[in-house]
């Protein structure tokens, strides 16, 4: 009789003495796995803002021949009105004097939230010499043209995956296109997009954009 209330009383023992030990294991999985949940959370809450900071940039391989500081600079354009701002930018020359011989540049400084399709000198370089020098040259189809490639409105870069906007040349242009590669009208490429001026976005494009009457 007392050897069976030793062996009882020894189990007893043996069992009181494992029990805080299997707790103490339970209690450690769990705030691991508590951890690793909170771990996965903060990540997975991060990754949009990651997303919102790379859309808020420009984008394309044209960005690549933009300066990389001075007034020619992303951060240089985004003080300046779109028509100064691109008058820095050593892409745009073409398209800079084409707005002054067309009389455009105070009516584009002076506007509100607009978008420009701007097309960059090897857009213009397509157009044959003869031609162009002829349009240059003809303020009236020169402002046509150039007003054709400006919406009044700015558009960010989801606005450009399907969309109809009427220009300031009062014509439709169309956008297509979806991540970081856009199509305006089916012709021209953004090669440089989402470039922010003091009162525009600018989307630089491979092709000049030419209304259709």
């Amino acid at each position: 009789m007392n050897t069976l209330r030793t062996r009882r009383a020894a189990i007893a023992l043996a069992a009181a003495a494992v029990l805080p030990l299997a707790l103490t294991a339970c209690s450690g999985t769990d705030t691991k796995d508590s951890a690793s949940d909170t771990a996965k959370k903060s990540s997975s809450k991060a990754s949009p803002s990651e997303d919102m900071s790379s859309k808020s940039k420009p984008f394309g391989p044209g960005c690549a021949s933009v300066p990389k500081d001075g007034a020619g600079s992303f951060d240089g354009m985004a003080k300046d009105p779109v028509a100064t701002a691109a008058s820095n930018n050593p892409a745009l020359s073409t398209l800079v004097t084409a707005v002054k011989k067309a009389g455009l540049v105070d009516t584009l400084n002076n506007a509100e939230n607009v978008t420009v399709f701007a097309p960059t000198n090897d857009a213009f370089a397509k157009i044959p010499k003869a031609d162009l020098d002829k349009v240059l040259n003809d303020k009236a189809q020169l402002t046509k043209i150039l007003t054709y490639h400006v919406v009044g409105q700015k558009l960010e870069p989801k606005d450009l995956k399907k969309g109809s906007f009427e220009t300031l040349e009062k014509s439709k242009l169309t956008t297509s296109g979806s991540g970081e590669s856009y199509k305006v009208n089916d012709s021209a490429n953004v090669v440089c997009g989402n470039v922010k001026t003091a009162n525009a976005n600018v989307y630089l494009i491979d092709t000049v954009l030419m209304p259709k009457s």
